[in-house]
C-alpha cells in the first residue's frame, strides 16, 4: 500500500527533480540529464544520464516492475568549524530518501528494490583534504546496507570522472571513465555544487515510506 504524499514530500520531489531532457540519437531514446543535487524516476523507456566526479549516484530499480531512478549528490566538506558528521550525512540521507520515496509512491515495493552505485572519485583538488569522494562512496554503501537494499554492482573511488547511462526497464548501466577528455566542466559543476551546499541549511528530515 502506498503512503500518502505530504506537502514536504511534494516540495522535495519538485525542487530536486531533473528537468533537462533531450533525445539521445545513439540509443534512439528520450534521455534525462541529471545534474548535481538532482534525481529522476521513471516507469517508461527513458535513459537517465549523468557525469560524476567526487559525487556519487545510486541507480535504484524495482526489478519486478521495471521502474527505477537515479540521483546525483555529494556530502558537504568538513572544515574546522563544520557540523558533526551526522549533520553532514543528512544531505546524503535526504538525497537517498527522496529517490526511494518517489519510487515507492509510483508503486515500487521495498522488497524488490536493488541498487547499482558509482562515483566517489578524487577529482576536486580543493576538497582532497576532506576525502569527499571517499566519504560519498562510503556513505551510499552504508546507507543501502542499513535499508537492506542489495547493491548488485558498483564502481567507486579511483581518480577519474565517470559518465553513466542507466536504463531502468532492464537495469542496464553503461559506464565510461573519462580518462583523457578535458574534464573542466564536471569539475567546475561539482565545485559550484560544493559551494552551494556550504551556503544552504542542512536538509530537513524525510521519513521513508513504509
Amino acid at each position: 500500500m502506498n503512503a500518502i504524499m505530504t506537502r514536504a514530500d511534494e516540495q522535495a520531489f519538485s525542487r530536486h527533480l531533473a528537468t533537462n531532457r533531450y533525445f539521445d540519437r545513439s540509443f534512439d531514446v528520450e534521455a534525462i540529464k541529471i545534474l548535481p543535487g538532482e534525481y529522476f524516476v521513471t516507469e517508461g523507456n527513458e535513459v537517465l544520464v549523468t557525469v560524476l566526479g567526487s559525487c556519487v549516484s545510486a541507480c535504484i530499480r524495482d526489478a519486478r516492475r521495471g521502474m527505477g531512478g537515479m540521483n546525483h549528490f555529494m556530502l558537504p566538506s568538513r572544515g574546522p568549524s563544520a557540523p558533526v558528521v551526522s549533520a553532514s550525512a543528512r544531505y546524503g540521507a535526504f538525497a537517498m530518501e527522496t529517490l526511494i520515496n518517489h519510487l515507492l509512491k509510483l508503486g515500487a515495493r521495498r522488497e524488490d528494490l536493488e541498487a547499482k552505485v558509482f562515483g566517489g572519485a578524487r577529482v576536486l583538488a580543493s576538497l582532497t583534504a576532506s576525502d569527499v569522494g571517499e566519504r560519498n562512496a562510503e556513505f551510499v554503501c552504508n546507507y543501502l546496507a542499513r535499508e537492506n537494499i542489495p547493491v548488485i554492482a558498483e564502481d567507486l573511488y579511483d581518480v577519474y570522472p565517470r559518465k553513466l547511462y542507466f536504463f531502468p526497464p532492464s537495469g542496464r548501466v553503461l559506464m565510461k571513465k573519462l580518462v583523457t577528455r578535458d574534464n573542466r566542466t564536471v569539475l567546475d559543476r561539482e565545485r559550484d555544487y560544493a559551494e552551494q551546499l556550504r551556503d544552504e541549511p542542512v536538509a530537513g528530515d524525510v521519513e521513508l515510506f513504509g
